[in-house]
């Protein structure tokens, strides 16, 4: 009677093992977002291939806010510095209260549904800006290309940087 309580630490950390053994695995790859305005913002932009779906996960690093507010993102064809860059697709807002969102990642504009191992090729970058629309909408918190792009902090310039048109093609 005395080695029940045993017994059953040891069954309880076995299945608590087998249980961390059986999660899947989740394909990813990362992205660092830059701190591009005034704003002490950065970031990374995480693609994750799920089951049916590849997710883009966006985490910022900032002063989070008590109150709702939302910032916008695009994913975007071209480099950074690419003027007339066309936003590939709108992002999931990225919570004030959180700093995250996720987007589920469809059709693109250009009309390719791109798969996991073509966005970890994709030509492209991703902004998140301050607003939707009127002058905020011109303050970009972070920004970071991704895929074939150079990503490093070398490259960034922040000077180089294109602001985008709020019109997205449809």
């Amino acid at each position: 009677m005395k080695n029940i309580p045993f017994i059953a630490i040891v069954i309880w950390a076995l299945a608590g093992c087998q249980t961390e053994e059986n999660l899947p695995e989740i394909q990813s790859v990362s992205y660092p977002l830059y701190q591009t305005g005034e704003y002490a913002f950065e970031g990374t932009a995480t693609f994750e291939l799920r089951e049916d779906a590849v997710e883009l996960l966006i985490q910022l690093d900032g002063v989070t806010s008590e109150d709702p507010y939302f910032y916008t993102g695009h994913l975007h064809f071209g480099n950074l510095d690419d003027e007339d860059a066309t936003i590939a697709q709108l992002l999931s807002p990225i919570d004030s209260r959180t700093l995250q969102s996720r987007t589920v990642i469809g059709r693109l504009s250009n009309g390719n549904e791109p798969d996991f191992e073509s966005l970890k090729n994709f030509d492209g970058h991703i902004k998140i800006h301050l607003a939707d629309q009127g002058p905020d909408y011109d303050v970009i918190l972070v920004s970071g290309n991704i895929g074939t792009n150079d990503t490093s902090l070398y490259y960034f310039n922040t000077h180089k940087i294109a602001l985008c048109s709020p019109n997205y093609p449809e």
